[in-house]
């Protein structure tokens, strides 16, 4: 079963969802995680993409975001590579490749198991029965371990807000799920190169096309094993390497690679009661010894960050007074331009003026003269 723009999952009700959305996956295991039973997804089909950006726009409408500087008919955006950030939860790359022009999609991928949840201590991430991976503000302590943590690089951090920020990325329009509703994206696809569905589905689809058409597709189904799977996958006609995404990522899940760190404490605090009850008190020494290195930890990877944010506000700020700097010089030049040829003009009109004066004082002796001259020539001839 799949479901496009003009068809939706009959299946699914609202209260259904709602249900499933409720409940919150255990992120950070050693054990393979495959999914929950009936997990939705999309999968986006990338020889079907023309590059229209209506995805995008969907996207800000949804999620209410800041119109960009330049709209999303306008397609001069696609000649530099873009990521998602905190004003655009998804973007539309171009690529040129061995098979002609691409277009690639980019957003959150919803990984069965996210890296982003199994290195968070608060459990501000955590991955939705139903498919998303959803982020609690509320809890967040803004250490932005998610961020490096993630393969794909899509977590971004809100810097520019200094008293509320938060992680942002793409929720898969969970609220809109839970309504019975589908993904902005995938609705405003005109060309269905977006396909929503259960996530089992969409393999054997993406399957079934590649089979079909193998000339049209590379074998391959990105995201249907690595980093242990995601809920979002793709199919592509070249080589994925050719339109930046990674291939050397394997398929074990984050949470295989940090479970063996991230056990050790709460493993030894459930042992040391069982095995040296005899030792309470020195457990609990332990326990405050531990809690008291993890919060200096946090603080310290709160304060390394804060330091990176605050050198690149440095940054801005030294680059901003440079530019101010250049201005402020550009005006004095301007200025003193302007002065130059205000005196110039001055002058030239002072001149001028200088000289009528003396043409007309010439002229006004001249007639003077001549009316003497007009006045004496009765005497002298009486």
């Amino acid at each position: 079963m799949s479901i496009s723009r003009r068809k939706f999952l009959g299946w699914m009700g609202a209260a259904g969802v709602g249900t499933t959305l409720g409940k919150k996956a255990g992120a950070a295991s050693g054990k393979h995680f495959t999914g929950h039973p009936g997990s939705l997804g999309v999968l986006h089909d990338m020889t079907r993409c023309v590059g229209c950006r209506s995805c995008e726009e969907a996207c800000n409408q949804v999620n209410e975001l800041p119109k960009p500087e330049k709209p999303f008919k306008d397609t001069s955006v696609l000649d530099k590579k873009r990521r998602a950030d905190t004003k655009a939860y998804t973007v539309v790359n171009r690529y040129e490749t061995s098979r002609g022009t691409v277009f690639r999609k980019i957003q959150c991928n919803h990984c069965l198991e996210p890296a982003c949840a199994s290195v968070c201590f608060v459990t501000a991430f955590s991955k939705q029965p139903a498919g998303p991976v959803v982020y609690d503000p509320s809890v967040c302590v803004g250490c932005r371990y998610c961020l490096m943590a993630c393969p794909f690089e899509i977590p971004s951090y809100q810097y520019d807000d200094p008293f509320t920020p938060e992680v942002v990325k793409c929720t898969m329009c969970a609220p809109r799920i839970e309504k019975g509703q589908l993904p902005g994206c995938v609705e405003a696809c005109p060309k269905e190169a977006l396909t929503f569905g259960k996530r089992d589905d969409l393999v054997r689809i993406a399957r079934k096309r590649i089979n079909k058409y193998p000339d049209r597709y590379v074998d391959h189904i990105y995201g249907e094993k690595e980093m242990g799977g995601t809920s979002w996958m793709y199919l592509s006609g070249v080589p994925f390497t050719e339109i930046g995404m990674r291939e050397d990522l394997g398929n074990t899940p984050a949470p295989a690679l940090t479970s063996g760190a991230l056990h050790v404490v709460p493993m030894v605090v459930a042992l040391w009661p069982v095995f040296l009850t005899g030792m309470y008190g020195m457990t609990k020494r332990r326990e405050k010894i531990a809690a008291l290195e993890k919060t200096e930890a946090v603080q310290a990877a709160i304060e390394k960050t804060d330091a990176e944010g605050e050198d690149k506000l440095s940054a801005a700020m030294e680059k901003a007074n440079t530019e101010k700097k250049k201005a402020l010089e550009k005006a004095e030049q301007e200025k003193e331009k302007a002065v130059r040829e205000a005196l110039e003009k001055a002058e030239q009109e002072k001149e001028k003026a200088v000289r009528e004066a003396l043409e007309k004082a010439e002229q006004e002796k001249e007639k003077a003269d001549d009316d003497k001259t007009a006045d004496d020539k009765p005497e002298e001839e009486s």
